[in-house]
């Protein structure tokens, strides 16, 4: 093997021929920098990707976010604040300005439920809400606008962060924020629904992508357990989890190697202590066989 492909980056060894490694430095200078969108980057998971691309000589991340109250906690924390810029993803024109000259674009945003104070007298448990926006705005005309920004870019490279759970309608996150009518009818919820809506578009868009769909995020270091990749719900080992931060390393691999382009997968994790700890990423891929998720499963909004 003359390249492997770690967290690091693509890394040379002894045997790598003198005129690949010169070879492999331009292409990693500072010079060739990849300018890389990263939305949602005021967020959890998206954040960890921004600052993972900072910290990398081969990209030149800009974070896009919904306020400058969050752009000024980037620029707090010590992000530069020339690399931060403020745009609503729901807003056509202003995502596609903040897109122009990016060759490639993580899309790291998604409706966020909250507790909305009340009860549900039926059950006891407390209803939710989205404050900041329903998932038919965020998830689905919010990722629609960005994916069309990507294309008026170029056709630029797209790595959505989606989320497990799309082909099960009845999952309970569709029911987060969802309104009975008296008619019988309902609104809001459904936020799977509209995400996997958000996927098939990016699919059919010609533009090239990598649709990652992560478990249940967990608030853990990364770069300690063993990755598990699958497609539609499956969960053969490992658990249904994964830390935010390895979600965001995927990401970030997703750019640099290849083969990651044209895939939609599942992302999970061993738990802690169990197996080796996942470094090569390219290999990580091979795990899918060819595989890749059948979005003839489940429903879409």
């Amino acid at each position: 093997r003359v390249l492997a492909y770690t967290r690091q980056g693509p890394q040379a060894d002894e045997h790598t021929p003198l005129m690949l490694r010169l070879s492999l430095l331009l292409l990693v200078g500072p010079l060739d920098a990849l300018r890389v969108a990263v939305t949602g980057a005021g967020g959890q998971t998206g954040q960890h990707a921004f600052r993972k691309l900072l910290a990398l000589p081969e990209f030149e991340p800009v974070g896009i976010v919904r306020s400058e109250e969050s752009k000024a906690a980037l620029v707090k924390s010590g992000v530069p604040a020339d690399a931060v810029t403020v745009a609503d993803v729901t807003d056509e024109a202003a995502i596609a300005a903040a897109l122009a000259g990016c060759d490639a674009l993580i899309i790291g945003t998604s409706a966020k439920p909250a507790p909305s104070g009340e009860t549900d007298e039926s059950t006891g448990r407390p209803i939710f809400g989205f404050p900041n926006g329903q998932p038919e705005a965020v998830d689905w005309l919010g990722q629609k606008s960005q994916i069309d920004g990507a294309k008026a870019a170029g056709a630029i490279h797209v790595v959505l962060c989606s989320s497990m759970g799309g082909t099960d309608p009845g999952n309970m996150l569709n029911a987060l924020g969802r309104e009975s009518l008296p008619d019988g009818s309902t609104k809001g919820g459904d936020i799977l629904l509209w995400k996997r809506k958000a996927e098939k578009y990016l699919i059919d868009s010609g533009v090239p992508f990598t649709i990652v769909h992560p478990g249940g995020l967990l608030n853990e270091p990364g770069g300690k357990r063993q990755l598990v990749l699958g497609v539609d719900d499956e969960r053969t080992v490992g658990e249904r989890s994964i830390p935010r931060e390895d979600v965001a390393e995927v990401l970030v691999q997703a750019l640099r190697i290849p083969a990651y382009r044209g895939r939609s997968f599942d992302l999970r994790s061993m738990n802690e202590g169990e197996g080796a700890v996942t470094t090569d990423f390219a290999a990580l891929l091979d795990e899918l066989g060819g595989r890749d998720c059948d979005y003839s499963l489940g429903k879409m909004a």
